[in-house]
């Protein structure tokens, strides 16, 4: 793979870091501890509240998980090993990493489990 398109890759990889980070400080408001004082908040308001918390956790965790994998494919490029297959060696198609570079193995791996 050519440098030029590793850089851009390295590019996209920085941006959804970025956009990753923005969005977990945007969020982190839903994911603070919900009032249990029944005379301020009814009870299923704070029902509600407890469910909208436990979406905004979860969506925190994949954002968190999301973050690590683009982490690690940074380090990958850092390595000179990105595009490469962790499993058997192989080139990545240029085009599965487009839809998604934080792919870590080929296709033929990938089916393999």
């Amino acid at each position: 793979m050519d440098q030029t398109t590793i850089a851009r890759f390295r590019d996209q990889l920085q941006r959804r870091a970025e956009a990753l980070r923005a969005e977990s400080a945007i969020s982190a408001e839903g994911r603070s501890v919900v009032e249990l004082d029944q005379a301020s908040v009814g009870r299923l308001s704070r029902m509600d509240a407890m469910q909208v918390q436990a979406m905004a956790l979860a969506n925190e965790q994949r954002r968190q998980a999301e973050l690590q994998r683009i982490a690690a494919a940074l380090d990958r490029i850092e390595r000179g090993t990105f595009g490469d297959c962790i499993a058997c060696g192989e080139e990545i198609e240029t085009r599965r990493l487009e839809i998604d570079p934080t792919i870590q193995r080929c296709i033929a791996c990938a089916r393999q489990g």
